[in-house]
């Protein structure tokens, strides 16, 4: 409910590559009337550890994340892929310590990826406005493993000025998948070919997502290929907040 402390889980994306995201998600969240805290010994969520294999690493990176948001009534992140190693992850990673698998089941039941917790927020307002065309890349695990589908376009509809172009493949992975496309470039990089050419394909001067890794792949091979496209976080767009250039231009 509105009046509530909510923290902020800003990830590691956003903190080293595109900080406007986390400004933009605490205007967001501030303006459906929350309150927003960033808790400074936040870590990484621990995906990479836990995707490598290396569950005691992941353990220990859960624990400290479990501890800095055990205070707040909603953890936010502006991330499907790292709201769902919180949500769908930290309680399997404690099978063998009641104690903390209570703690993990208990932040991964207040803990939300932000498109949707603003979609449901009844403060939530859009007021904001984007001339342009743009398209939409649905990352996979907001879309599988959070159900993050309609929300983000419900509430682009709100931004004035905004068309939505769905693009061919909207469901389609775009190759990143953390360690996958390092375990397989080759593999990654068609996945990426014809994400791009998907994008281009729309005739959108504009591409959005809701995970940075998504954006960061996903507008590297769009740069290579000389496309004129502008790669932007969906909350960048939502809050208003595009003084910031595009990512790939300086």
């Amino acid at each position: 409910m509105p009046g509530e402390r909510v923290g902020l889980l800003v990830t590691c994306l956003v903190d080293l590559f595109r900080p406007s995201v986390g400004f933009a998600a605490v205007k967001l969240i501030e303006a459906a009337g929350f309150s927003v805290e960033v808790p400074m010994a936040q870590t990484c969520c621990g995906q990479p550890a836990y995707n490598s294999g290396d569950r005691k690493s992941a353990q220990a990176v859960a624990r400290s994340v479990i501890e800095a948001f055990a205070a707040y009534d909603h953890v936010v992140v502006p991330s499907g892929s790292c709201a769902g190693m919180v949500k769908r992850h930290y309680p399997t990673l404690f099978d063998d310590d009641p104690v903390m698998q209570d703690a993990a089941r208990r932040l991964a039941d207040r803990t939300h990826e932000l498109v949707s917790f603003l979609a449901q927020a009844p403060g939530t307002r859009i007021d904001a406005r984007y001339d342009g065309v743009a398209t939409y890349h649905d990352a996979c695990s907001g879309l599988r493993e959070l159900g993050v589908k309609d929300a983000p376009r419900r509430l682009l509809a709100g931004v004035a000025g905004l068309r939505l172009q769905e693009m061919a493949s909207a469901e389609t992975c775009c190759g990143f998948g953390g360690t996958f496309c390092v375990k397989y470039p080759a593999i990654s990089d068609r996945m990426v070919s014809d994400k791009a050419a998907d994008i281009e394909a729309t005739g959108a001067d504009t591409l959005l997502a809701g995970d940075m890794g998504c954006l960061l792949n996903m507008c590297g091979k769009l740069t290579r290929r000389g496309a004129r496209v502008r790669v932007r976080h969906v909350a960048e767009v939502l809050a208003g907040m595009t003084d910031e250039p595009p990512l790939g231009q300086s």
